[in-house]
């Protein structure tokens, strides 16, 4: 494992979490209403990387786009009995525009059920209409009276993914389920995050649904953290919502439904699980610089390394490589700390010597190690040393979750 050291990442994980997303650039704290924090750009560079895979397997299994309004008037709300009273203690209510008060409270949307099923009755009308599926990435909103913590707790959700379906029977959204998790697995697999799923018990499952699955990974100290849910709620919200089609005898029959939600809780999940004492470890996948080069030039060389290092960064940018190149007038030690903080996969350091000798360093950021490799075998090397950073990554945090798992009988 090279010089990686954890000490303080597993024993002093809330500190150096909260240390983390601040050093590193993540968000900022500081806006004056607790629980609702700022996305700085480069920890929204990495969510968006996040995004962009969710958004190609939505394309891929044919889930819609949509963009609902943020406010669901209390009369839609209140259709479904459970779920209005699973929320009842976490909404924020609108209740004046301007100095009158309004004739119906609106209320900022926790999730997106009510805002979505009343809308649904009115697009579903016919067999042909389903499978209907629809997703969409928002802000939503929740008053969390706990201890807030950046990604994890928070009052604004602000990058809450859900995906919203309907279909003809129990069979059919069973298999949406399925696929669901199929999706989670490719996007687990894409962070380097080993996962389990497990049914919630009845006074954890989400309010509304017949039954709840949730995805979870383990955090350094030792707690699990729910990155993903997915929902059956068989025919609970549709008949509440009225949402009926026509089946091809001429019947009408309620739909079966599902969501599928997830959050910046998976970048929360990324930095905890795979960080160390130095700050964040991203896997190459994610990471808005996949390779940062700092040239090292010394006086009187005869060499120009920074006309090296932009060769070097034009052909990993001409091979599909997220890269930068750090010119910087301070030392390469505080170069180093700055990016490794920041969890760039990969770093070249080139010299006078390097350019002389037709050479690069390469130094991985998850084991700290560092090899000399030939110009000419660069663009393959870094290619190469992205796969390991992912085996290494997913290995390691494997290990780790299986040895906080304890069967009980």
């Amino acid at each position: 494992m090279g010089r990686v050291k954890r000490e303080r990442w597993s024993k002093e994980f809330s500190e150096w979490y909260n240390e983390v997303i601040e050093t590193a650039g993540i968000q900022d704290k500081r806006y004056p209403v607790k629980g609702m924090n700022i996305w700085l750009p480069y920890g929204l560079k990495i969510m968006r990387n996040i995004e962009r895979f969710i958004h190609g397997e939505m394309a891929k299994t044919g889930h819609d786009e949509v963009l609902f309004p943020a406010l669901i008037p209390e009369s839609e709300f209140q259709k479904e009995a459970e779920h209005i009273k699973g929320f009842e203690d976490e909404v924020y209510w609108i209740t004046h525009a301007g100095l009158d008060p309004l004739d119906i409270r609106l209320v900022l949307r926790p999730t997106s059920e009510t805002a979505m099923y009343s809308m649904f009755s009115l697009w579903i009308r016919s067999h042909a209409d389903l499978p209907f599926k629809v997703y969409q990435i928002v802000n939503v909103y929740r008053y969390e009276t706990k201890h807030t913590r950046p990604l994890i707790r928070v009052r604004e959700i602000s990058r809450f993914f859900e995906a919203h379906t309907a279909h003809d029977s129990y069979e059919d959204a069973e298999r949406q389920i399925r696929e669901d998790l199929e999706i989670f697995d490719r996007l687990a697999k894409f962070l380097a995050l080993p996962y389990i799923v497990s049914k919630r018990p009845e006074w954890d499952k989400f309010p509304g649904a017949y039954y709840s699955l949730g995805a979870e990974v383990m955090m350094p100290d030792g707690r699990t953290l729910q990155v993903g849910t997915m929902h059956n709620y068989r025919q609970n919200f549709s008949r509440a919502y009225n949402i009926q089609y026509e089946t091809e005898t001429g019947d009408h029959e309620y739909v079966h439904q599902t969501t599928f939600g997830m959050s910046e809780r998976l970048l929360a999940a990324v930095i905890g699980i795979h960080g160390d004492d130095s700050g964040m470890v991203l896997p190459p996948t994610i990471a808005p610089i996949q390779v940062v080069i700092v040239p090292i030039p010394k006086k009187d060389a005869k060499v120009d390394v920074f006309a090296y290092a932009r060769e070097i960064a034009e052909e990993l940018r001409n091979a599909g490589i997220r890269v930068h190149v750090d010119e910087r007038d301070i030392r390469p030690g505080r170069k180093y700390y700055d990016w490794e903080l920041k969890g760039v996969p990969v770093r070249i350091e080139v010299g006078p010597r390097d350019v002389e000798g037709g050479k690069a360093v390469i130094a991985r950021r998850d084991t700290l190690t560092k090899e000399v490799v030939e110009r000419d075998e660069l663009v393959e090397a870094v290619r190469r040393t992205f796969d390991e950073i992912m085996e290494n990554l997913y290995n390691r945090a494997k290990e780790f979750l299986e040895s906080h798992i304890k069967r009980v009988d």
